[in-house]
């Protein structure tokens, strides 16, 4: 890479992780349909989410930064835009799901493919920094974690409407 070009990427992924951010943020609507709704005992607190989610999307960039520096072929380089483009579209498609439509059942159906697609994020970027991969195991936790309350909402509310 070229001492020039070298800022490049790091601002690609710092850009990206920075605008799907607050695309989340301003989609995640904690108003009275949120306020009302039941939530388990052990959800954490409102106030950790915005730190946990910040953490997250940081190391998601490094983690980007770190894959396209081990890319060795542009079909490496495609593979990491396009897995982050899928994940970063999924993530967006969660927050939309529940929080704006208040459809938390279709954000459960939708879960399933996030995960995945973290997952995908662990194993597709390995081949080119394994640190960068093992960056994304906090986000696949979280996601994770995030699958079950998600489940556990639906559970203990009323059906939702159509």
């Amino acid at each position: 890479m070229a001492g020039q070009d070298a800022w490049k990427p790091i601002a690609a992924a710092l850009l990206t992780a920075i605008v799907v951010a607050t695309a989340g943020a301003l989609i995640t609507d904690l108003g009275p349909w949120y306020v009302n709704l039941k939530k388990p005992s052990w959800q954490p607190p409102d106030w950790l989410f915005g730190p946990a989610w910040t953490l997250i999307f940081g190391l998601d960039a490094l983690a980007a930064v770190l894959a396209w520096r081990g890319a060795r072929t542009p079909a490496d380089e495609r593979r990491i835009i396009i897995l982050f483009a899928i994940n970063l579209t999924l993530n967006i498609l969660w927050s939309a799901l529940f929080f704006r439509l208040h459809r938390p059942d279709w954000a459960l159906g939708e879960v399933g493919f996030l995960l995945l697609s973290v997952a995908a994020l662990v194993l597709g970027l390995r081949p080119m920094s394994r640190l960068a991969s093992a960056l994304i195991l906090p986000y696949l936790a979280w996601v994770g974690f995030a699958s079950f309350l998600n489940w556990t909402i639906v559970q203990i509310n009323p059906p939702f409407a159509s």
